[in-house]
């Protein structure tokens, strides 16, 4: 029996798509970077920290500080110690929140990091520390 026209034309296309990977197989073959020098895998980079493939002019020499280079994080600017606040809420189990002045931000205190007693609505001066869940306030002193 005959092949239909639509199995002819799906034979080509298979075919096509067989030689276009070959090409495509051997085009990655030739292409590779396996097996080349060191030479020829080295990257350098110029003043504006650009990498270029060509060395840098060795009469050229940039003289670099190496007191003026810092590693790691930026450094943290010293925080202001003792922040003020309103105590926004008051439980009776001890503890709260004080809305902070400058930042508007909502901290947690218990009442056993009080030097006084505190109730809803005083206004009170505080540290602020890192604990297991956030930050909390310690320290804390209504201010009269």
């Amino acid at each position: 029996m005959a092949d239909s026209f639509s199995k002819k034309e799906n034979f080509k296309k298979k075919l096509a798509k067989q030689k276009e990977k070959a090409a495509r197989r051997e085009e990655r073959k030739d292409s590779n970077d396996k097996g080349k020098s060191l030479d020829d895998m080295i990257m350098y980079v110029d003043a504006n920290g650009q990498f270029t493939s060509t060395p840098p002019d060795a009469n050229n020499k940039n003289v670099i500080d190496l007191n003026s280079i810092q590693l790691g994080a930026a450094p943290i600017e010293a925080e202001e110690v003792i922040k003020q606040g309103t105590v926004t809420f008051f439980s009776e189990k001890g503890y709260g929140f004080i809305t902070e002045e400058k930042s508007k931000e909502n901290i947690f205190f218990h009442s056993n990091n009080a030097t006084e007693m505190i109730k809803k609505g005083n206004r009170v001066s505080f540290e602020v520390e890192k604990s297991p869940k956030g930050l909390s306030a310690v320290d804390i002193k209504v201010v009269k």
